[in-house]
């Protein structure tokens, strides 16, 4: 499971990508929702890398 989990920021800013074509805003007016996935996930990233360090002791 944890081999996929690249996949999720992939699947959100392609999911966020097709909302901003779908209302008709460019990349650039978006690029402030792309910037919330990808501190999201690597805020998820951060800690699941702290639990596994945690964890292995």
């Amino acid at each position: 499971m944890i081999k996929l989990l690249f996949l999720a920021p992939l699947v959100m800013c392609a999911a966020w990508y097709w909302y901003l074509q779908q209302h008709g805003w460019s990349v650039k007016q978006g690029r402030k929702g792309f910037a919330y996935i990808i501190g999201f996930n690597a805020a998820i990233a951060l800690s699941l890398w702290g639990i596994m360090l945690l964890t292995q002791r």
